[in-house]
């Protein structure tokens, strides 16, 4: 593809690419303990990687709600910094292409940036996208992070690799639900990975849900990415909520009761758990969705 720009994005560069996975993770919907964030900033943060895409922050995002940020020495303005959504080239540890679509998510116009992204995608020869988030769920900090994914009726192959939630959720979607869809409509496997974050961390860094995206990342693409430096950031994270409700009775009999109910489901292959319950992730995702509106 050679560089273009058109009303919507612009193209600085034409990429050279082999069978490249795309990741999505845009900010501003459900990102419980920064899950995703982190990961993304890990996964930037092991190699060199390009802007090759930036898309058009004029017809996607409202300025007012994602204001840019001045820069001004001693009562000069010298610097404006746009918001910006783009797509960054990189690779995993093997040098197999990695393409990181990151930044805002748009405000406007889901169906015209769904069609930029999956035109692009066709025209670099895209093998799979993984979406990556996390939400808050009933689950005690003292086990490990569980990924639930979802995926288009052409991918549900997918989610036997990573599991899900059982039951059927109504919730608010973000646009990487409607990016699901449209890659299952051009033929592209996609899936979304979630992971569970427990719901009274979730306003503070978890860095075991990052470490746990990545690495259930790296099993459904085929990919090698190191998560070592988050599990002991984990570790030390764990130790700190430890101490947070050590002398709190009411919170160590609820880690309790929670550690029970995960406990209660393991053993299921397919990683289906019959808690917690798709209202109980529901009810968890609404509350922590008003509270990132307050």
């Amino acid at each position: 593809m050679s560089p273009e720009m058109t009303e919507i994005f612009e193209v600085h560069q034409e990429p050279v690419l082999r069978d490249p996975v795309l990741v999505v993770s845009l900010e501003g919907w459900v990102d419980a303990g920064l899950g995703a964030t982190t990961a993304i900033a890990s996964l930037l943060g092991h190699g060199p990687t390009e802007t090759i895409v930036t898309f058009n922050g004029e017809h996607f995002l409202d300025q007012r709600a994602r204001r840019p940020v001045s820069r001004i020495v001693n009562g000069v303005t010298t610097e404006l910094t746009w918001p910006r959504t783009v797509v960054r080239q990189g690779a995993d540890a093997d040098g197999r292409d990695m393409l990181f679509l990151i930044g805002p998510e748009p405000d406007f116009h889901w169906r015209s940036f769904t069609d930029a992204v999956v035109g692009l995608a066709r025209s670099w020869r895209v093998r799979m996208v993984v979406g990556l988030g996390a939400f808050p769920a009933p689950a005690p900090h003292t086990r490990p992070v569980r990924l639930a994914a979802t995926a288009p009726q052409e991918s549900a192959h997918l989610i036997e690799q990573v599991g899900i939630v059982q039951g059927e959720l109504e919730v608010p979607a973000g646009v990487l639900a409607a990016l699901e869809l449209a890659f299952g409509a051009a033929g592209t496997p996609a899936v979304s990975l979630w992971a569970r974050v427990p719901h009274y961390v979730a306003g503070m860094p978890f860095p075991e849900a990052s470490a746990a995206l990545i690495e259930g990342l790296a099993a459904v693409a085929g990919l090698t990415l190191g998560s070592s430096a988050l599990r002991r950031a984990a570790d030390s994270s764990r130790r700190q909520v430890d101490q947070l409700i050590a002398d709190n009775s009411e919170h160590l009999a609820m880690v309790r009761k929670l550690e029970e109910s995960i406990d209660a489901s393991e053993g299921n292959a397919m990683g289906v758990e019959a808690v917690p319950s798709g209202d109980e992730i529901a009810a968890e995702l609404e509350r922590f969705l008003r509270g990132e509106e307050q």
